[in-house]
């Protein structure tokens, strides 16, 4: 059928599964929006307060369903208001697919009004990216943008479409998509067998599952594997919930602010088994002492990860779901009884203070325990996050959406709208610090205007949290610019903005307040009220190894 270009971005979102996009209007897409209202009883468009949030919001979308994410923005400034949420898809590998509008093909390269190369500026934190000048090319574009999000490696994908593109006619035939494929190759027999004998051989085995168990979802398999092997877990930040908090297997984060048993267990054992994670600075800390006593066996989609940070002494490139199957199958069950003993002894030394008044981990564990460790979990970045990684109970995959790679402060309230437009029935809490509440809390405006019941909980310290911590740590308390002094109230922003307010400021507030606020399935904003000095530990220093954190300050 003879459709225009706009109306070919409508089927085509139909065709791929997407049932809504975020987005924000403009000049460049006029044409795309008038689609919309066109197809407006078939896709679901939610307007946010500006083009960041839309693009955080499909970016949390897509962590939590699985399903990419969609978001739309016009030329120019538009387009550029995305940048910063495609690169956070980018490090955290989203898929994500970002279709921007642009200036008539006759005007391109003529430095015209709110245009800009979106394409150009984006090559470094894309999958791929395209422009469209060609309504013919424009369907099969769509499909290809689609499944390159979604296939081997996730990522976000951009397609940039000039306004008489959209506007111009092209047959349309409804097609099926793609079958997304997880690896275009088999790993062979060969090097399959190889790492089946190292796990098989090793005395003392640690797991370190990465995000890429969630992108797999490889979550069974890696349970399996973990019992069969008889070894303890830890995960990186992204990889909270591929394996269950509660489990005695799980030693809990690792890295920087992880536990003082995961730290322990990766220098002490005598085999890794690193599993869809890159081995991030911030996990390793000190590179070269870090798991200094084991073999290294890594587990990869991406080839480029393979020594990339860490080097490897056996890895195995493929899809991480159909590799822990195939070695599941090659090994026989063992037992790592005088080793499990020592983590579990090491499991037991405790980094938590027990003050007095509002905590973090009081205020943390009290919503774990309310929500039944079964909320999903969203942050902005800074102590809070790691606060919400500390202390909630993480037991599935898909439930903590974090800025892991990018630390982007400002992504977690968008990021719980798209994960709250996609599970509609589950409870979503933003766990916020007061310096990033206020680089996104115009998203309170969307969450009220769609009555969206996502809870935004400000761990309000008064301070960049963070930030402080270090200059306290390393720059003899010199604090500068760190001490907000915002003078806003809260309570009444949150009225303004038609949003239900509670503040916590003594400790019996903490359950009621929660309480209330996941009862009245309407959007709330909680202002937690915390000691400035409320720091995030463990910590281990730059330059330090793993093994010997921060404990106290």
């Amino acid at each position: 059928m003879l459709l225009t270009g706009a109306q070919i971005i409508a089927e085509c979102l139909l065709e791929q599964g997407a049932d809504t996009v975020f987005g924000y209007p403009g000049g460049a897409v006029l044409n795309i929006y008038d689609a919309l209202y066109e197809y407006r009883d078939k896709i679901r468009h939610i307007l946010t307060c500006h083009e960041q949030g839309a693009a955080h919001a499909a970016d949390g979308y897509a962590r939590s369903t699985g399903k990419a994410g969609v978001v739309i923005a016009t030329s120019g400034p538009g387009a550029t208001n995305l940048v910063t949420g495609i690169a956070t898809a980018y490090l955290d590998s989203s898929p994500l697919v970002a279709i921007t509008g642009n200036v008539a093909t006759s005007l391109l390269g003529k430095d015209s009004f709110q245009e800009v190369d979106i394409t150009g500026i984006t090559v470094p934190i894309t999958k791929h990216n395209f422009i469209v000048k060609d309504v013919n090319l424009l369907a099969d574009t769509l499909r290809d943008a689609f499944k390159i999000a979604q296939s081997g490696r996730p990522g976000p994908v951009l397609v940039d479409i000039p306004k008489d593109v959209t506007g111009a006619k092209a047959e349309y035939t409804k097609k099926i998509p793609a079958k997304i494929f997880p690896s275009a190759s088999a790993v062979s027999n060969t090097v399959l067998d190889k790492a089946a004998a190292l796990i098989a051989t090793c005395e003392r085995p640690f797991i370190f599952a990465g995000g890429g168990v969630t992108l797999s979802g490889a979550n069974e398999e890696l349970f399996e594997f973990a019992k069969k092997i008889d070894a303890p877990v830890a995960t990186s930040l992204m990889g909270l919930g591929c394996f269950p908090a509660s489990d005695s297997a799980c030693t809990g984060m690792i890295g920087m602010h992880g536990t003082k048993a995961s730290g322990l267990a990766v220098s002490n054992c005598d085999l890794l088994i690193a599993l869809g994670t890159r081995f991030s600075d911030r996990v390793t800390c000190n590179a070269e002492l870090f798991a200094h006593q084991a073999k290294i066996l890594q587990i990869d989609i991406d080839p480029a990860e393979i020594n990339k940070n860490i080097s490897v002494d056996f890895s195995v490139t493929g899809d991480l779901k159909q590799v822990l199957k195939a070695l599941n199958a090659r090994l026989q069950p063992v037992e790592h009884k005088s080793w499990n003993a020592q983590v579990a002894e090491w499991k037991n030394i405790t980094t938590i203070k027990n003050s007095a008044g509002v905590t973090p981990s009081k205020v943390i564990n009290t919503l774990n325990k309310l929500t039944n460790g079964d909320a999903i979990i969203s942050t902005e970045v800074g102590q809070h996050q790691m606060w919400a990684a500390q202390y909630y109970g993480f037991e599935a995959p898909r439930r903590f959406i974090t800025s892991g790679g990018l630390g982007t402060m400002g992504f977690g309230l968008g990021a719980a709208i798209g994960a709250q437009v996609g599970n509609p029935g589950r409870h979503v809490i933003n766990v916020a610090g007061d310096g990033s509440f206020y680089m996104n809390l115009n998203e309170l405006a969307t969450i009220s205007k769609y009555e969206i019941p996502v809870i935004e909980l400000v761990m309000n310290n008064g301070v960049l949290g963070m930030v402080r911590q270090w200059q306290k740590l390393f720059y003899g308390s010199r604090f500068s610019h760190t001490t907000l002094e915002r003078g806003t109230d809260l309570m009444k922003l949150a009225q303004a903005f038609g949003v239900l307010e509670f503040e916590i400021s003594t400790e019996s507030d903490i359950e009621p307040v929660l309480k209330a606020a996941l009862e009245s399935q309407r959007p709330c904003l909680i202002n937690c009220l915390l000691d400035m000095d409320e720091n995030v530990l463990p910590m281990v220093p730059a330059g330090a190894p793993i093994d010997e954190p921060v404990l106290d300050m």
